[in-house]
């Protein structure tokens, strides 16, 4: 306990490690860049989403030990996000074995059906991301592309450089 009464107690721990947490994070961002919070790949998410859930565990410790704890856990999640992507960019058949590929859901105002079946995505669900493109017609949509975030991707316009689609799982 800080002070007495509990209940100011609790009010003020649960500021003070909120705030000590918060400052740990914000250095750890600083060392380990923007990428930190990013959706770029599926663990990037994970570790956002366990980095606020920790964050939560540390501000609510009752003793020191746990915040201690919350905090390593968020040191170590950091770091695995640091090695991972390092590693990524060092070998192309560790990010092959990690990393899902995007997929091409349409293609030249056509949209396709098995790639929509494979990826489980609904076409009402395309449509919306369409819409969200401000896609006025669907012939001038180049490509769709269900990415490795789980964002889709809408590619449209008179012409689409192929090199945006390097990369891309076109064989669905």
């Amino acid at each position: 306990m800080f002070i007495d009464p509990p209940l100011l107690d609790y009010i003020l721990r649960g500021a003070v490690l909120s705030a000590l947490a918060l400052l740990f994070i914000i250095l750890l961002v600083r060392l380990n860049g923007l990428r930190s919070f990013s959706k770029m790949t599926n663990f990037d998410f994970v570790a956002t989403v366990a980095t606020g859930s920790l964050l939560a565990g540390a501000s609510q410790s009752s003793d020191w030990l746990g915040f201690v704890q919350s905090c390593s856990a968020i040191g170590g999640i950091f770091l695995a996000q640091f090695l991972l992507a390092w590693t990524r960019r060092q070998s192309d058949g560790f990010e092959n074995a990690i990393q899902n590929q995007p997929v091409l859901l349409m293609r030249e105002g056509e949209i396709l059906p098995d790639a929509l079946r494979q990826t489980r995505v609904a076409r009402d669900d395309l449509m919306a991301k369409l819409r969200e493109a401000n896609v006025l017609d669907m012939s001038k949509v180049r490509a769709a592309v269900l990415e490795t975030t789980g964002d889709v991707s809408v590619l449209h316009g008179d012409t689409l450089a192929e090199v945006l689609l390097s990369g891309v799982r076109t064989d669905v």
